[in-house]
């Protein structure tokens, strides 16, 4: 028990920013979450966090960790409660919001799957590719692709996303084939102008000093920008320019010949799809049977083949 109420309190006090808040949301004394900190890390032998009079910093270990223990507090809370539910049905009005891209492919064709198990759940969709305030505007959780920004939901993740430099054929005859990442300040690049997405540019991985990589951001430009993913997908097909997309929305076109990808050598590894919803101490049973049947439907190597995604 004292294990797990350590966790918590590291959740807590990473995702509120301070011991003070963590503290006052659960009704202790920000000593006890002091204590209760000192001991995890004492525990696992590393810091986990940097601690000065203005604020407090994850280290590298730490942000790993956090990540972690969110998924670990997360799958705990729904078998509790596939427990405790025992007949109690999923009811109440579950709203869900995503990326408008992938959340058509990818998310939408769940949501009536979910409600034919859950009959009494009535269900709302947002499909944006603005970051949407949870809690503000009133939503359950949500379907993010790609790097997280700060913040204190919960994140849990259910499936890996690979980014890739794609062009047209007749683009790259046209204007010749980028062989460093460097080189795309000559090309015209298609970029995302959301701010929800890409906040940081395109990744990727670079030669970095004894041998090893770093990823590294490049922010290219060109005479075409959008804020709508879908529309960079059609500009990139129509041989408009070079695109960074993720492979759900571009391994049909690169088999069929229709788009080249270009950099493979530079590719950066991965990044991640995530379910987030609010940290709450009782998590609605529609909120956790959805989390649960997400992770199992990307958890399946035929979801993504039959959705013309091979991994």
């Amino acid at each position: 028990m004292d294990r797990l109420k350590q966790l918590e309190s590291f959740v807590a006090i990473a995702s509120r920013g301070s011991l003070t808040a963590a503290a006052k949301a659960e009704g202790v004394a920000p000593a006890i979450m002091g204590r209760r900190l000192d001991a995890l890390e004492e525990r696992l032998g590393v810091k986990l966090l940097v601690r000065t009079t203005r604020k407090l910093t994850l280290t590298y270990e730490g942000t790993a960790f956090l990540e972690d223990c969110q998924r670990l507090l997360a799958e705990l809370a729904s078998v509790e409660a596939s427990v405790s539910a025992g007949g109690i049905k999923a009811t109440g009005h579950l709203r869900v919001t995503a990326p408008a891209g992938f959340g058509r492919r990818h998310v939408a064709p769940l949501l009536p799957l979910y409600h034919a198990r859950h009959p009494e759940v009535t269900i709302s969709l947002n499909l944006s590719d603005r970051l949407v305030d949870l809690a503000g505007e009133g939503y359950d959780c949500a379907i993010r692709v790609g790097d997280l920004p700060d913040s204190s939901l919960v994140s849990v993740r259910v499936a890996d996303n690979r980014r890739l430099c794609v062009a047209t054929p007749e683009y790259l005859r046209r204007r010749g084939i980028p062989r460093h990442p460097s080189e795309l300040s000559q090309h015209d690049c298609l970029t995302l102008s959301s701010e929800a997405s890409q906040t940081r540019g395109w990744a990727f991985r670079m030669p970095a000093a004894a041998g090893s990589s770093e990823v590294v951001y490049l922010k290219p430009g060109g005479p075409l920008d959008c804020s709508d993913g879908q529309v960079l997908h059609d500009w990139c097909q129509q041989g408009w320019g070079i695109a960074w997309r993720s492979t759900w929305e571009v391994e049909a076109e690169i088999a069929a010949g229709r788009l080249v990808e270009v950099l493979e050598d530079f590719a950066a590894p991965p990044n991640g799809i995530y379910v987030m919803f609010q940290q709450r101490k009782h998590l609605p049973l529609r909120v956790r049977l959805w989390i649960d049947f997400v992770k199992q439907q990307y958890e399946r190597a035929d979801f993504w083949k039959k959705n013309g995604v091979s991994r």
